[in-house]
Formats: structure tokens, C-alpha cells, sequence
């Protein structure tokens, strides 16, 4: 008799431990994913970044002293210094048909190129913003994120 009780207890167990690891199983994997998504985050995060600051690169090197080089025209042109951007985000893993050139954008993406002293000569600062909306790859809920990077300098040349 003890011997059929045993078997039973032994089966039931069984059954618990494959329910325990069905659970431990999703959560080990909700969180795995997690992390892949919040790397993945701060890869979009640093692009945006880049983004900015080849923009403000380009803005500070190209001042309206510099003609038109290689097919890039001065800096007194924020459409330059956009396309700059753009070419840097399309590098990146940066979807570009969400980033628009404007300032006053209510829109996810923008891209604002700022001369705060309304100048461009040299020793004036140049500011360059990217606005990028971050939406996961896995989310049960559209749960979107704006990454917001801002980069500033003074046109040296």
C-alpha cells in the first residue's frame, strides 16, 4: 500500500513542477525581452544623439564665410544642416519619413536647427535638436516614447 501512495504523491509532483516551470518560463523570457528592448532603446537613443551632433558639426565648420564644397552649400542654410542629419539618420537605425524639419512641429519627429543670435558669423552658438518617437518592436499597447536629443556649438570657421 505504501508503495502505490508514493508513486501517486511522485506523479502529482510532477504535474507541480511542470506547471512551476510554465510559469518561471514566461517570466524569465518577459524579462529576456525586456532587456533586448531596452537595449535596443538606447541604440536608437545614441543614433539620435549622433544625429545631432554631425548636424552641429557640420553647422560649426560651415559657417557663411565657407562657400559651397563638395557639393554641400554654407551653413546659413538650416536645410543643410538638416540634410546633414538626415543622411547621418538614414546610416542609423533611424526610420527617416518620421523626423520633419520644423521647430514648431506638433508631430513625433522634427529636426530644429537654431541660431539663437539670429547669426551665423563667427563666435555665434548654433543649436541643433532631434526629436525622435520611439515605438517598441514587442508591446501589447502602442506605448510610444519621444527621444530628444540636443546639441549645441559656436561656428569657428
Amino acid at each position: 500500500m505504501k508503495t502505490s501512495r508514493l508513486s501517486f504523491r511522485r506523479k502529482r509532483q510532477g504535474g507541480n513542477a511542470l506547471i512551476e516551470f510554465a510559469l518561471v518560463a514566461i517570466a524569465f523570457i518577459l524579462l529576456l525581452l525586456s532587456f533586448v528592448e531596452f537595449g535596443r532603446m538606447l541604440l536608437v537613443y545614441n543614433s539620435v544623439a549622433n544625429a545631432a551632433r554631425a548636424g552641429v558639426r557640420y553647422a560649426i565648420v560651415n559657417g557663411n564665410a565657407n562657400g559651397t564644397r563638395a557639393g554641400s552649400g554654407p551653413a546659413a542654410n538650416p536645410t543643410d544642416v538638416v540634410n546633414v542629419v538626415m543622411s547621418f539618420a538614414r546610416s542609423a537605425p533611424l526610420d527617416v519619413t518620421r523626423l520633419s524639419p520644423s521647430c514648431t512641429a506638433g508631430g513625433d519627429g522634427r529636426i530644429c536647427v537654431q541660431y539663437p543670435y539670429n547669426s551665423n558669423s563667427i563666435g555665434s552658438p548654433v543649436r541643433v535638436t532631434v526629436v525622435y518617437r520611439y515605438d517598441p518592436l514587442i508591446s501589447i499597447l502602442p506605448l510610444g516614447v519621444n527621444l530628444a536629443s540636443k546639441s549645441e556649438g559656436v561656428i569657428v570657421f
